[in-house]
């Protein structure tokens, strides 16, 4: 508890950052209440910081009057303290009402911000943590196939091999979450806004990784951290979370080097396969899994055999009035495709549209993810049996190098050796290749698949630069997933760039992630102008932006670190490295297209960040473990086999040799089900 002149100075403070009008002010919105909580909590750093700032206020700041009191906030408006405060302050009052401020949710109700959840705005009460356990048959003694990760590409793999009968063990760090117990809807604590922690996992104590950022500086960082890159940790990974953008790669994404050349200092190469390879599974994984999308798809896409499954979400919020300034610029537009249920479909219901979609799990079981379409079908064949609360240490091999199984960790510290014929590994592009590097055999002293030294290398995401507009009428709306519309005549034939990238409206904002990423630069954070700001704005800012073509990088990369160890005893990854200057380039580029599309909307104002040179990997990671049509090129063969295994696969981002201009979950998928397909028949 404050002492009664620091609380009184406290308050005072926060009903300057958000003063009272027709609506509450800071403390009447429940604020102080959640302040002085984290106060009190393990936060005692923050306590520090804030009660030395208001120890530098006048004595009778709470008696001043508002006039007097604003003056002093302002001599110390760029103060760390009063920084941070601003920032605790908009918790209490704009995040859900779980965190302890927000009371009612009623600053919601200020900004006409519906969360549109069926149980009431924070969903159902919080449920125990879901303990370890296993899934399926038990007691086999060698499996046909096991795969480590249960995401988009392990959890499609495991669907075609089980259908295949084969006895398959999938192993997953993160417990098999829904909707229910997946804890409430708390804004500041999930996939799309980690201000401190996960609604998934990985846990924050115990699983630090090492960043070097771009002026070479070592930090260890928190999975809640910038620099970790974290994925959600569930059964169905990322796929339980994400946004569900269904994209086909371009046929030219898939041989940029030779469509491009090859800039100086990148790694940029042809993928051995082509679009035409890879256009069955993507159709299969559309119908299977489950996409609602515009008859016809992207129209400059490749061609296609059939149509989505399903149709797409009806329009809302912003597509109009985007259509009208595509029209303008001579833009092609269409919905982009969705992996969800547009309609009831696969036994599921449908998409409600509620405010709080991404970064969570789905309240109607309508987000198409392995965890509800191939793994439980997998499942019912009694093939396939999933381990929750296990990593693996390290990928087990006998006296020759050949790889047997894998050497798992349960969470209570049992160590186990799992055998199987073949091992899958599907972890996504950092820990793939750090669970490689962490399994040398006297043939590969420097980890599995690595003696050409591409483990690791060539990593990349997405770089996603955009704008957001501000317009004189309501463009948003509390209806998610949000994205609504899209065009990609930017993906390729840019004059002088190289790639480009798909341009949409992107996603439905909380009121958190609005006060967070759509803030104009020249509106202030504190006082009865912000108040304002955010109150007559919440609806009427839109965003458009997109996943930018990456330049890989042979630098940018990802090696186990020497010192740092997780909690389970294993050498953590080690991040370091830039992307390509090229990308920062192309990235600039498609800012500017965006802003156009937004002027020729008729935004009355646009802003957004500009790109900048520094390692990708948060958005879409990818890359780490290339496949290539020669060994010396890559990590894996055109099946994502590792090169010099007959046994050992890879089935995630990691096989990207780029990784487009699109979201990549349905190329990941495809290959997924493409790599188990392949292992069925071969195995």
């Amino acid at each position: 508890m404050l002492p009664p002149i620091r609380q009184a100075q406290l308050r005072a403070v926060i009903d300057r950052i958000l003063p009272a009008d027709a609506f509450p002010s800071a403390s009447g919105f429940g604020a102080l209440a959640y302040i002085e909580q984290m106060l009190a909590g393990d936060a005692a750093a923050i306590r520090e910081l804030i009660l030395y700032g208001l120890g530098e206020l006048p004595a009778d700041f709470a008696s001043l009057d508002a006039a007097a009191q604003d003056a002093a906030l302002a001599a110390v408006a760029h103060e760390p303290w009063f920084l941070r405060l601003i920032d605790l302050t908009a918790e209490g009052v704009y995040a859900d009402p779980g965190n302890g401020g927000n009371s009612g949710a009623a600053s919601w109700q200020m900004l006409g911000y519906e969360p549109g959840l069926p149980d009431g705005p924070t969903g159902p009460p919080p449920q125990p943590d879901p303990p370890p356990f296993a899934y399926g048959p038990s007691g086999i003694a060698d499996w046909d196939v096991i795969i480590i990760g249960s995401g988009a590409g392990g959890g499609s793999a495991a669907g075609v091999l089980a259908a295949a009968g084969k006895k398959v063990l999938v192993v997953e760090r993160g417990r098999w979450r829904d909707y229910p117990n997946s804890g409430h809807r708390d804004h500041l604590r999930n996939h799309r806004l980690f201000q401190y922690g996960h609604n998934t996992g990985p846990e924050i104590d115990g699983n630090p990784r090492v960043y070097i950022d771009p002026l070479g500086n070592e930090q260890i960082v928190a999975p809640h951290q910038n620099g970790f890159q974290p994925l959600a940790s569930a059964v169905g990974g990322g796929t339980l979370v994400y946004g569900m953008q269904a994209w086909r790669f371009h046929p030219l994404d898939f041989a940029m080097a030779s469509t491009y050349g090859v800039p100086d200092g990148s790694s940029l190469a042809d993928w051995p396969i082509s679009y035409d390879d890879l256009a069955p599974w993507y159709d299969r994984a559309e119908w299977e899994i489950g996409v609602a999308g515009t008859p016809g798809g992207d129209p400059n896409g490749g061609p296609r055999r059939r149509d989505y499954p399903m149709p797409p979400l009806p329009g809302f919020g912003s597509r109009d009035v985007l259509k009208r300034g595509a029209d303008k610029l001579g833009l092609t537009t269409f919905a982009p495709p969705l992996l969800l249920n547009s309609t009831p479909y696969d036994g599921r219901a449908a998409c409600i549209q509620c405010g709080t979609c991404i970064g969570f799990p789905c309240p109607t079981d309508a987000k198409n993810g392995t965890q509800n379409t191939t793994l439980r079908r997998a499942l019912a064949t009694g093939n396939l049996t999933i381990i929750t609360g296990a990593v693996a240490e390290r990928i087990a091999t006998d006296d020759d190098g050949k790889v047997i199984g894998a050497d798992l960790i349960h969470d209570d510290g049992r160590r186990e050796t799992v055998r199987g014929k073949a091992v899958v590994v599907a972890a996504a592009a950092v820990e793939t290749a750090r669970l490689l590097l962490a399994s040398p055999t006297a043939r590969e002293p420097h980890g599995l698949g690595n003696n050409a030294d591409h483990v690791g290398r060539h990593m990349q995401g997405h770089y996603y630069p955009g704008g957001f507009g501000l317009f004189d009428e309501d463009v948003g709306t509390s209806r998610g997933p949000g994205v609504t519309i899209a065009t990609t005549d930017y993906n390729h034939g840019n004059p002088g760039i190289i790639g480009g990238a798909m341009l949409a409206d992107d996603f439905v904002f909380t009121p958190m992630m609005f006060w967070q990423a759509m803030w104009p630069e020249n509106v202030p954070r504190w006082g009865q102008g912000a108040k304002d700001w955010m109150r007559q704005n919440f609806h009427r800012v839109t965003q458009c932006r997109g996943p930018v073509q990456e330049i890989p990088s042979p630098h940018a990369r990802v090696e186990l670190d020497r010192h740092v160890r997780d909690s389970r005893g294993r050498p953590v990854a080690r991040m370091s490295g830039t992307t390509h200057i090229e990308t920062v380039r192309t990235a600039r580029y498609i800012k500017a297209r965006a802003c156009d599309w937004l002027r020729a909307a008729g935004a009355k104002q646009i802003w957004g960040r500009d790109p900048a040179l520094g390692l990708s990997g948060h958005q879409h990671q990818a890359g780490t473990a290339r496949m290539s049509a020669r060994a010396e090129d890559g990590v894996t063969d055109k099946w994502g086999r590792v090169w010099g295994h007959d046994n050992l696969f890879v089935a995630d981002g990691s096989l990207h040799v780029t990784n487009g201009g699109y979201n990549p979950v349905l190329t990941i998928m495809a290959l997924g089900l493409r790599t188990g397909d392949h292992i069925a028949t071969s195995l």
